[in-house]
């Protein structure tokens, strides 16, 4: 039976974690990917970790996407960005991460953010122009 990963990723050898964190595709681009790790929101195996930090297979990784808290485990090691069936044979996520993202997603259909809900803002140029106007005509007739 063949594996879905590529024959170089069963090599012993490790991968720098802002790389395999693009490969993954949890991040669009790996200096992103490295921002994220430099602000120190990546940790591996419980440590604050750096972009050059050799990943091996088992480690296991936490972080924030977007508002979301992640926690993987590191099953295979990709120096390529594939296919993203490819790339969710690099890791396993955690129960505990599911179940608490699940939860997090149905906190926000249930209860959405109060800032949606506004459909106008603050009034434009011509709206306090407007305005002006009305007062102005307003406070004249009424002599």
């Amino acid at each position: 039976m063949k594996s879905a990963l590529p024959a170089y990723d069963k090599l012993s050898c490790g991968l720098r974690l802002d790389k395999w964190l693009w490969a993954a595709r949890f991040f669009k681009t790996r200096s992103l990917a490295a921002e994220e790790i430099g602000r120190g929101r990546v940790q591996v195996n419980g440590l604050v970790a750096k972009a050059s930090r050799e990943l091996k297979v088992g480690d296991l990784l936490k972080f924030r996407q977007g508002v979301v808290e992640r926690e993987v485990q590191v099953r295979g090691l990709s120096h390529v960005r594939g296919p993203a069936p490819q790339a969710q044979a690099l890791y396993e996520e955690t129960p505990d991460s599911v179940a608490q993202r699940e939860k997090l997603s149905e906190a926000r259909r249930l209860a959405p953010e109060p800032a949606q809900s506004i459909t106008q803002g603050r009034p434009t140029k011509q709206d306090r122009r407007r305005l002006a106007d009305w007062d102005r005509w307003s406070a004249s007739d009424g002599n």
